[in-house]
């Protein structure tokens, strides 16, 4: 990334990019902050992620005021407060860096407006799909933490990311190629195919909500999308075009961010925000994208979207009565959502109590489970709703002594308990976006094979008990 330093915490890995420094010297001028040593920086974004002294409360990282809502911080160093310092913890790693601000710090620029975030947050994503798959085996983890140095050479050789997939990366220094052997090879295109030309191309998106069932308490979801390709195509620097489609009415895409290996792009379609309200003007498509695309496969562009509704509606509510909990689970498909799930399930957890004692529960669809650690209850609705498009669960549940093994939460304490669901569906997007195969142009000679799929995904899709407080994103004032 255009990154001033690159860390993955707990670990020795890291790469510093004294030209990178210099720039931001240059770009920032007097409000210039300099990344400090290693051991400073490490010690000040622990400190700032909670995760040394978080029984203590510090003002000036713990006020209201300093309230993070991304994964963006400032780090207290002795020199000033640096910023922006991008950080993120991960199956108990930490993955951070600093991204080049061209321009003054003062006033802060929009996150939207600084590049080198989402450069960044390309190549740290990167890492950690390159680590976590090794992260049960201690071995396999140093040895892949071991070559990240020498990955980093070729992904990010001064500073700005020229291939964030790490795993395609070769550790060996032997096949570096310092040069490409044709002048007009992008530095991003480290290898060339030979064979008959063919493009996949996969949409994915991912669905976040949050369901309350209470008046006072407005309801959220976002849809977040990514373009995945993969271009075997001959040719030192071959040149595809992909567009992005939208049925007629379908809201807008949002906060898109391309791929450096993208040449150009209608400027209208990346100032459609979602942090402004749509209006008439808002970029509707279709979204080409021209790109020269790298060897291996690689996200093309990432998007949000404002969907009008979200694809299940749920209500959940779970009452205390004596030693016992009644809770009661309604669940609707809304109509414009295709009926075909790979997998649909709703998991009911209960912290802070002992193991499920006794069960008793009525299901109008599919069938429930018991964890191992009796802790949790998994209802599997299938790959498919009944033609009412409505499922519901009704049950009574008694616990016993409660021991260290069963799961403890600071926030679900009481009758406040959420009901967490997990669903695929292939062929769909809640968006509606979708690759025309014809409209994907490749100058190449032979007739190329086009395949074209799309997926939506659960991401943290919860339904809170209506009848307990619950942790609120937005609560409208009464007037």
């Amino acid at each position: 990334t255009k990154a001033r330093g690159t860390e993955l915490l707990r670990f020795p890995p890291h790469r510093r990019y004294p030209t990178v420094e210099l720039r931001a010297e240059t770009f920032n001028g007097s409000t210039h902050v300099p990344v400090p040593s290693d051991g400073a920086f490490l010690e000040a974004l622990l400190f700032q992620l909670r995760l040394v002294d978080d029984h203590v409360f510090v003002e000036q990282r713990d006020s209201c005021t300093r309230i993070n809502h991304s994964s963006v911080y400032s780090v207290s160093t002795p020199a000033g407060e640096l910023w922006p310092v991008l950080a993120f913890h991960k199956s108990g790693l930490i993955y951070a860096c600093v991204p080049l601000v061209e321009g003054t710090l003062e006033p802060r620029p929009p996150l939207l407006t600084v590049s080198g975030l989402s450069q960044g947050l390309a190549l740290l994503l990167g890492i950690m799909d390159y680590v976590s798959p090794s992260r049960k085996n201690e071995a396999e983890m140093n040895a892949k933490i071991g070559q990240l140095r020498n990955l980093l050479i070729q992904a990010c050789p001064l500073g700005t990311p020229l291939n964030t997939n790490i795993r395609s990366l070769n550790s060996s220094f032997e096949d570096i190629q310092e040069m490409p052997a044709d002048k007009d090879q992008p530095a991003w295109r480290s290898s060339t195919y030979k064979g008959k030309p063919q493009v996949n191309v996969c949409i994915t998106e991912k669905v976040k909500c949050m369901q309350y069932d209470q008046r006072d308490v407005v309801d959220t979801w976002q849809v977040y999308g990514a373009v995945n390709c993969k271009c075997d195509i001959e040719g030192s620097a071959p040149n595809v075009t992909l567009s992005l489609n939208l049925p007629t009415n379908a809201p807008p895409l949002q906060d898109i961010v391309v791929h450096h290996c993208v040449t150009s792009v209608d400027p209208a379609m990346l100032m459609s925000t979602s942090a402004e309200p749509l209006h008439d003007s808002v970029y509707n498509g279709p979204y080409k994208f021209p790109f020269i695309p790298p060897s291996d496969s690689f996200d093309l562009c990432y998007y949000t979207s404002q969907v009008p509704v979200p694809p299940i509606l749920g209500c959940y509510q779970l009452v205390e009565e004596g030693s016992q909990i009644k809770i009661t689970v309604n669940l609707k498909l809304h109509e414009s959502i295709k009926n075909s799930f790979e997998y649909c399930e709703a998991r009911i957890p209960f912290f802070n109590r002992g193991p499920i004692a006794q069960l008793e529960y009525k299901v109008s669809y599919g069938q429930v489970d018991l964890s191992r650690e009796k802790s949790l209850l998994v209802w599997v609705i299938g790959q498919k709703f009944p033609k009412s498009l409505e499922v519901s669960l009704a049950g009574t549940v008694s616990f016993g002594a409660a021991g260290k093994e069963h799961p403890t939460d600071y926030v679900c304490t009481g009758n406040t308990a959420y009901v967490k669901l997990y669903f695929r569906i292939p062929d769909f997007t809640l968006t509606g976006c979708y690759v025309d195969q014809h409209s994907v142009q490749i100058f190449v000679p032979g007739k190329p094979k086009i395949t074209a799929s799309r997926e939506l995904i659960s991401s943290d899709y919860y339904i809170w008990n209506s009848k307990a407080p619950a942790p609120m994103v937005y609560k409208p004032s009464l007037d």
